[in-house]
């Protein structure tokens, strides 16, 4: 048997690795974001609900993780400290009592406001560096292949 763990494997090479190209990648454009999250006490997560919410005022929390890649036991935590920080509210849907919508506040939406410049600034040196078509065609590649990869699921597994 070789000592060599390269000779053995039957892997791709670890930096050719998808899931962790792609999670490298999430980092590095994380770093570019957290600091202005931070500096107004959200996490990653917070953000995306009340960008969701900007987007559709009304929703309902499995829309919501479903929308924002949340697992909706992380997104009832995450609801219950936006809704004690006043930032959202629920209220029982009228049709269905077994289901809240959640919505955006007032005190949220200004804090999307406050945010959504620096944020916008953070895209825009991305775009720069990277280069606006590049950040284009990546945006565009990666639909393609979340769409190529749940629309075959039944294949790859």
């Amino acid at each position: 048997m070789s000592s060599d763990p390269k000779s053995n494997s039957v892997l791709r090479e670890f930096d050719r690795s998808l899931p962790m190209t792609l999670l490298k990648a999430r980092e590095a454009v994380m770093r570019k974001f957290l600091p202005s999250l931070r500096e107004h006490d959200l996490s990653a997560q917070q953000w995306r609900v009340l960008r969701a919410l900007m987007e559709a005022p009304h929703r309902d929390a499995s829309d919501i993780a479903e929308h924002c890649a949340i697992l909706l036991p992380s997104l009832s935590r995450i609801l219950q400290n936006l809704e004690r920080r006043s930032l959202i509210r629920r209220k029982t849907d009228r049709k269905d009592q077994r289901r809240s919508l959640v919505s955006i506040t007032p005190k949220g939406v200004r804090l999307v406001e406050k945010i959504a410049p620096i944020s916008e600034e953070r895209y825009r040196l991305i775009a720069e560096k990277f280069g606006e078509q590049r950040l284009s065609d990546l945006y565009d590649m990666l639909a393609q292949l979340i769409e190529c990869l749940e629309t075959d699921e039944g294949k790859l597994s």
